[in-house]
């Protein structure tokens, strides 16, 4: 009997354009900044109808490579790590990740970024990372949330190490860690400690800046994300559950 040989499966038309599209602007052929074609010049060129071409560039302008500018015409864009992470969070969610496996690659993430961050550290971040510390200390003690502030201040960090690829790297797991954080924020068990010991991290963390001290802003980074670890243990919560982003209250 014949081997059975797979079912062929053909790309539809507008995926085609987008794919096209998309290959000339990673490989520079339609730089940075520079206009598309018109759909009807596309639909000409690729031999196919503008609905099918409007349906591409449409995927192709939801993937953040295009924008558009004034005139509605739309340009080859450099896609901000911030606009390519959802779709990164999404795919992480679909493989059924565990809170274990997001600890484990966040603990090294953040590390790293209080690692290269040591040659960037000046009186401009102190100052963005003193504000920020201010306010979510102001927070704790009004009661308020203090994960936007919290996420905030690992992404002024990140951001001032100027590594791109560090920031497309942890965007994504940042999207799915910190509602992992807000689990801790609500348990019963952590709910009136697990706050404040961000604080009291965030604040250490921000001393050593102060003193220009990179070790042990890299220590004290450590210390801090293996406390949410603890903080699940404490807890007693699954670290091989698979993460979400519902928090349970």
């Amino acid at each position: 009997m014949a081997k059975q040989l797979k079912r062929l499966t053909i790309p539809r038309a507008y995926e085609a354009v987008y794919r096209a599209l998309e290959e000339e602007i990673l490989n520079g052929r339609i730089a940075t900044g520079a206009p598309l074609p018109t759909e009807t010049e596309l639909a000409e060129q690729f031999g196919v109808t503008r609905h099918t071409v409007r349906e591409g560039m449409r995927a192709l302008e939801q993937s953040g490579l295009v924008r558009r500018e004034a005139g509605r015409r739309l340009h080859a864009a450099l896609p901000h790590h911030g606009e390519l992470a959802p779709r990164g969070s999404r795919a992480l969610l679909m493989q059924g990740v565990t809170f274990r496996e997001l600890w484990e690659v966040a603990l090294r993430l953040e590390v790293c970024a209080a690692e290269l961050v040591a040659p960037f550290i000046d009186d401009a971040l102190v100052e963005k990372l003193e504000e920020n510390l201010q306010a979510m200390e102001t927070a704790l003690t009004a009661g308020r949330s203090i994960i936007a502030l919290d996420v905030a201040f690992h992404a002024l960090i990140a951001e001032a190490t100027h590594n791109r690829v560090l920031l497309m790297s942890r965007e994504p797991v940042s999207l799915l860690f910190y509602p992992s954080l807000e689990k801790l924020f609500n348990h019963p068990t952590t709910a009136d400690r697990s706050p404040g010991r961000v604080v009291e991290a965030h604040r250490a963390i921000v001393q050593a800046m102060r003193a220009r001290d990179a070790q042990a802003v890299r220590d004290w980074m450590e210390c801090h994300i293996m406390d949410f670890r603890r903080g699940y243990d404490l807890a007693g919560i699954d670290l091989d559950r698979l993460v979400d982003t519902k928090v349970e209250r």
